[in-house]
């Protein structure tokens, strides 16, 4: 389990938000309770002792930082706040300096403000919260069995396509960073 998040963030950003939030919604499908947690997730893995003690201890500490941070209910780690808030200071640079990024940014953009107008009156978050929110969204329908409609995989395509630019610009960063 660690070494899925890690790998996962070290690989696309975008991917470990929405895993991330996954994990987040799997504590909270279960009230944070670590037993359930337990028995119904971690038992599950196909792994030796030695990993799933691993993964135990990598659910208690996330359950424990959902604690804290008081997200039990709703919400994100600020942690994956301050991540989505990285990517939106790219998007803004790239949006100015990007060409390719601009105009891939402008295909998404009415599905973007599609999501806004459906929140009904509702913060739905900024613009990569949206894109990422697009993405988890049609993951959950699929998971749950929901039909899904052309319009849905259109934004989650347009969506998909910013994200992928943005980890790019990201990942260089960190390797200019190290």
């Amino acid at each position: 389990m660690q070494s899925v998040a890690e790998k996962k963030k070290s690989q696309n950003i975008g991917e470990y938000l929405i895993y991330m939030y996954q994990m987040e919604d799997l504590i909270r499908s279960f009230q944070g309770n670590m037993e359930e947690i337990r028995q119904y997730v971690i038992a599950h893995y196909p792994v030796g002792e030695a990993e799933r003690k691993q993964i135990t201890s990598w659910f208690e500490g996330l359950l424990n930082q959902m604690k804290s941070e008081e997200i039990l209910e709703k919400g994100h780690l600020q942690e994956l706040n301050d991540l989505v808030e990285h990517l939106l200071q790219l998007h803004y640079r790239l949006l100015k300096t990007d060409k390719s990024y601009f105009e891939t940014y402008h295909q998404a953009k009415p599905h973007i403000l599609e999501s806004i107008l459906a929140a009904n009156g509702e913060n739905p978050g900024n613009e990569i919260q949206i894109c990422l929110n697009g993405i988890y969204g049609l993951l959950l329908c699929r998971l749950l069995g929901k039909k899904v409609t052309e319009e849905q995989l259109k934004a989650a395509e347009a969506f998909g396509e910013v994200l992928s630019l943005l980890n790019l610009v990201y990942q260089q960063e960190l390797v200019e960073r190290n």
